[in-house]
C-alpha cells in the first residue's frame, strides 16, 4: 500500500496558519502603556512598519507587557515611541499562547526576538555577562 492512503492532520500547521491570518487581520496601534486589556495572548511590535519583536503575555496580561517595552522604548538613545506601533491577540489557555508566540516568531522571525531585548533577560547586569546586541543599538538616556 502506498502513502497517498495515510492521513495525518498537521495540527501544528493549521493553528499557525489560522493564528497569523487572524493577527495580520488585527487592527495595528500606536505603542503605548495602556493600548492593550488586561489578558493573555500574544504581541508583536513594529518599528518604521516592520516587525522586530514578539512575545507572549502569560504569566502577566498584554497590558502589562506593552506597558513593559513601552518604557523601556522610551528610555533609549538611537529609537523614539514614535516609531513603534503593535499588534496583539488575546488567547485563552497557555499552550495556544505558547504556541502563538512561537508561531509569530518562527513565521517572521523579528530581528529583536535574538538581540535581548526582552525586559526579562536571566543575567542581566551580573559581572561577566556581555553587553546585549539591543543594549549596545540603543543604550539608556
Amino acid at each position: 500500500m502506498c502513502d497517498q492512503h495515510r492521513f495525518f492532520f498537521e495540527f501544528d500547521r493549521a493553528y499557525t496558519q489560522q493564528l497569523i491570518e487572524k493577527f495580520e487581520a488585527s487592527p495595528s496601534h500606536p505603542l503605548k502603556e495602556d493600548v492593550a486589556p488586561p489578558e493573555k495572548g500574544v504581541y508583536a511590535l513594529y518599528r518604521a512598519g516592520e516587525i522586530v519583536y514578539a512575545g507572549k503575555a502569560l504569566q502577566t496580561t498584554l497590558k502589562r507587557r506593552l506597558a513593559e517595552h513601552t518604557r523601556k522604548i522610551s528610555g533609549r538613545r538611537n529609537i523614539k515611541l514614535q516609531e513603534m506601533t503593535c499588534r496583539f491577540l488575546i488567547i485563552d489557555g497557555d499552550w495556544f499562547v505558547r504556541a502563538g508566540e512561537h508561531a509569530l516568531i518562527e513565521t517572521y522571525k523579528p530581528a529583536w526576538n535574538a538581540s535581548g531585548f526582552g525586559s526579562h533577560v536571566p543575567g542581566r547586569g551580573r559581572p561577566g555577562i556581555k553587553r546585549s546586541k539591543w543594549d549596545t543599538d540603543f543604550p539608556p538616556k
